[in-house]
């Protein structure tokens, strides 16, 4: 006797379509909720290393030192010098190692030991420089592995034979670098001689070899800035009268540390660890902030003072780097979530519908299984089976996907996220079917969604929702998304606001439909009232894709909002920092040639020539006393006034500037302040180069070459002693390299900044960058599932559709009648979700809008005095455009649908028993 065949294995052979959609759907479904974690961990990750790189490394290093005058120094002098000798540094280096804690581990090649002076020591030779009077100073350094990251040019590396130099030595060797030895005019064999602070003999060190550093800008040269290069420093003196003087580094060998006693008592030893940032995610943020915490202030500085000495002290500025950092994630993550819950809703809604598709095309099958005795518990028991089988496969390949495509980030999260979409997936069938079959149905029982009547359980699941809703939008509204975790309920408000929204049109779809099917039952043409009619009678089912799709809609108009207000704050930001397009900026007269060689660079439009003095003083009318500081703006009326109504800033007619006559005082445009000081009649401002008088004739709040504070804009014609300073320049086509060309060969000394690159500088943060780009990918994917629910609904229905096509055929409905009920029929739920979505998105933008901050996700930690918060704000084109291609879909899948549908023949479609 043969056995029966299995259950699941028959299923899966009588409909492998059915079976592969949901493995494929299962699939994109994973990789998309397991690659998210990691995609965030991967951008942070980034983040942290990039603000690791660009700190500088004095910021970086992890520093532990031993001052040289504490108590701690005790024993013999001998004993004393033998603790500043490598024999001695060299083991506690090792120790100071071992006791970093993960996330933080040396970098071999970068970190260093040795013994330092913490003060510059007077130089008493006069051949070195004395740019202002003052002696050259010079720190002293016994750093460790010289030869290992310089290159010798001249001479040779320093030596001193191990034991050989005291406290009391008088005469060192030393080494300098290229960048020490050119402006101090130190060559090998120089001599310099360094004054004893301590009442010791001077020391004398002699310069044995000039070496060029290796890798100059990372940490073994960096992290003390004087051992690479001679800076020339300025030192205050009487009267507020600044001097410079010259600050050197020279270079000892390692067993010179001794001599640094009797040079001088601002001395430390120190051994400097210069972090590996390549290994670092990010996840080692809080790590790195709480080990550098243990260090400083906790249990690891006691270690180090067991290990290292009783006096040794531990300093890093990487707590900084990384709360400044954890600052920016902190405005950064709730807006992502935003994406993240509405694209994770719409995914959720998608696969209950396609389980809600499997349900109603197996419906018959199933309650032939209950009539002939199967139980609830054993059908669902059998559909979990089957779908366990395309899904869990699909799934598991999905998150390997993820993982292989997102190599760093948390594997717990991504595996939860990915085990989520294998429960729903598997479970949502077995679930609905359970439902829809625990009694017994009658077959032709109407689901219809005008005829439902909501019951008492899911009114009060729709209030208890609506007060969640509130809930999360008033806590939005309050306490923002700036302090720095991420809030579900705050985050996910949007969405709660578009499941409300299809909540409510779900409620209040009949009532349209039946006040339009009146006036359609008149009409002589029966298209119009059947398909009003076959839209009031869609299943109560139809709420999953208008569920979806408001969801959808909002989640994509609040994202695009998001990404249109950081693209136009950055415009802002960049238009607020140069002025125009382009400057050009002098410190003293532009050359005269300057503007018509600007004006012909290819990409110029206009160019505007103007003077900008930073010490106009306002004298008090009635007083005459002198009552503040402004910026004066000396102009070409007609160029400036194109300028302000280009770029939107303070436009005016350009002959407000222009005097009626050749005297009298100018005419002025003036800020508030500025006007509110001056009064109406004519005042006398200036400075000590020049006076004028002049009479403000408009008053502005911004003006584009002021990005913030109190300015007064006359026209340069009429001001005495006039030189222009600066050039703004239009034009969203100038290229930077051509305009610095075309300014260099003008003159030197002229500084050119263009608007598109300081804009550029705005997004140079991994953590920007990459929260933009998951941002974008999850309002796509939410887009690309509403198209799929849509498709789903659409499918759902199209059996049904085409036998009702083939039976009013047979009653002599032509075919572009057919063709236009099925459009006609789609058109209400996609108008109802088009309009709907888009009101709903404006209405979450709105309501949201005050709670939520992007300064810090579209300028970073950057700071514009004229720019100091952005909100959000609705933009149409994010609005609409969602909107209107829901609406072109349905009609196009419904137009492809009757094609279809038409050109079937009716005995194809109906056929004897056929319960459709």
């Amino acid at each position: 006797m043969r056995a029966v065949a299995p259950w699941v294995r028959t299923r899966l052979r009588a409909a492998p379509g059915p079976a592969v959609a949901l493995a494929l759907l299962a699939l994109i479904t994973a990789f998309l909720a397991a690659a998210f974690p990691r995609a965030v961990d991967t951008y942070e990750g980034a983040a942290l290393r990039h603000e690791l790189g660009v700190a500088s490394p004095d910021h970086t290093v992890v520093e532990v030192t031993r001052p040289l005058d504490s108590a701690g120094l005790t024993g013999t002098p001998g004993q004393i010098e033998q603790e500043l000798r490598p024999g001695f540094l060299g083991p506690r280096y090792d120790r100071v190692v071992a006791t970093l804690p993960e996330p933080l581990r040396a970098d071999p090649g970068q970190s260093s030991y040795g013994v330092h002076t913490l003060e510059g020591l007077k130089a008493a030779d006069p051949w070195l420089p004395r740019p202002e009077g003052l002696a050259s100073v010079f720190t002293l350094s016994t750093q460790s592995d010289l030869a290992g990251h310089s290159r010798l040019r001249e001479g040779r590396l320093p030596r001193a034979a191990a034991g050989s130099v005291t406290a009391t030595t008088t005469q060192v060797e030393a080494a300098v670098t290229t960048e020490n030895a050119g402006p101090l005019g130190i060559k090998v064999g120089s001599t310099i001689h360094l004054p004893s602070t301590v009442g010791r003999q001077t020391l004398a060190v002699r310069i044995t070899g000039i070496v060029e550093p290796l890798r100059p800008s990372l940490s073994y040269w960096s992290a003390e800035s004087s051992l690479r290069r001679a800076v020339l420093t300025a030192a205050p003196g009487n009267g507020g009268l600044v001097r410079h003087y010259w600050a050197g580094g020279l270079l000892l060998p390692p067993e010179a540390g001794p001599a640094l006693l009797g040079a001088t008592d601002k001395a430390e030893s120190y051994w400097r660890v210069a972090p590996e940032t390549a290994g670092l995610r990010g996840a080692d943020i809080g790590r790195i902030d709480d080990a550098v915490a243990s260090l400083e202030h906790g249990p690891l500085q006691t270690e180090l003072r067991t290990s290292v000495a009783q006096d040794a002290e531990a300093d890093s500025g990487l707590d900084d780097i990384v709360t400044g950092l954890s600052s920016l994630l902190g405005a950064v993550r709730p807006v992502v979530a935003v994406a993240a819950f509405g694209a994770g809703t719409v995914a959720g809604v998608v696969l209950l519908m396609a389980a809600g598709l499997a349900a109603g095309r197996r419906g018959a099958e199933l309650t032939l299984l209950r009539a002939r005795g199967a139980s609830v518990r054993g059908i669902a028991g059998r559909l979990l089976a089957e779908t366990a089988v395309p899904v869990l496969p699909a799934t598991a390949a999905g998150w390997g996907l993820a993982v292989l495509l997102t190599p760093e980030g948390r594997l717990p999260a991504s595996v939860l996220a990915a085990v989520g979409v294998a429960v729903l997936g598997c479970g949502a069938l077995p679930v609905r079917a359970a439902i829809l079959h625990r009694r017994p149905r009658l077959h032709g029982e109407r689901d219809d969604l005008v005829r439902a009547r909501p019951s008492r359980r899911r009114t009060v699941a729709e209030l208890t929702l609506l007060v969640v809703t509130v809930g999360a939008v008033v806590a939005l509204r309050r306490r923002g998304t700036s302090e720095g975790g991420v809030d579900q309920l705050v985050s996910a408000a949007p969405v709660l606001v578009g499941v409300i929204a299809a909540l409510v049109l779900g409620r209040l779809y009949p009532l349209p439909l039946r006040f339009a099917a009146r006036p359609m039952a008149r009409r002589r043409g029966a298209t119009g009232f059947l398909s009003l009619a076959r839209a009031g009678r869609s299943t109560t089912t139809a709420a999953l894709p208008l569920l979806a799709l408001l969801i959808a809609l909002t989640t994509a108009a609040f994202g695009g909002s998001v990404l249109a207000g950081i693209s136009d704050a950055r415009d802002r930001a960049s238009l607020l920092s140069v002025g125009a397009d382009a400057s050009v900026e002098a410190v003293g007269q532009l050359p005269a040639s300057l503007a018509g060689a600007v004006r012909k660079t290819d990409g110029v439009r206009d160019v505007t020539s103007l003077e900008r003095d930073d010490n106009l003083d306002l004298g008090d009318v009635q007083g005459g006393a002198v009552s503040g500081v402004v910026t004066l703006l000396a102009v070409d009326p007609d160029s400036y006034a194109r300028l302000a109504r280009t770029t939107g800033r303070g436009a005016f007619p350009a002959d407000e500037l222009k005097r009626p006559g050749a005297s009298g005082p100018l005419r002025g445009i003036a800020s508030p302040g500025v006007a509110a000081r001056l009064g109406d009649g004519s005042a006398r401002v200036g400075n000590s180069f020049r006076m004028f008088s002049v009479r403000v004739a408009a008053v502005r709040d911004a003006t584009p070459a002021m990005s913030d504070g109190d300015f007064l804009v006359v026209n340069a014609a009429d001001l005495p002693e006039h030189q222009d300073n600066t050039l703004l320049v239009t034009g969203p086509s100038v290229r930077g390299s051509a305009l610095r060309a075309t300014a260099h060969a003008a003159g030197a000394g002229l500084d050119v900044r263009l608007r598109s690159e300081t804009r550029d500088a705005l997004t140079d943060s991994p953590a920007q960058s990459g929260a933009e780009r998951i941002y974008t990918v999850a309002v796509a994917a939410g887009a690309g599932f509403a198209v799929l629910a849509l498709l789903l609904a659409l499918l759902q229905a199209a059996p049904e559709r085409t036998a009702l096509l083939a039976r009013l055929r047979t009653m002599g409905l032509t075919r572009p009648q057919g063709r236009r009920l099925l459009v006609m029929e789609s058109m209400p739920q996609a108008l109802l979700a088009a309009c709907g979505g888009a009101l709903v998105g404006w209405a979450a933008i709105r309501l949201l809008a005050p709670g939520l901050d992007l300064a810090r996700l579209a300028l970073s930690d950057q700071q514009f005095p004229g720019l100091t918060a952005v909100h959000l704000r609705a933009d149409p084109l994010s609005l609409l455009l969602p909107a209107v291609g829901v609406v072109v879909l349905a009609a196009g899948v419904a137009v492809v649908q009757a094609w279809l549908a038409t050109r079937r023949t009716t005995t194809t479609e109906l056929r004897a028993g056929d319960p459709r």
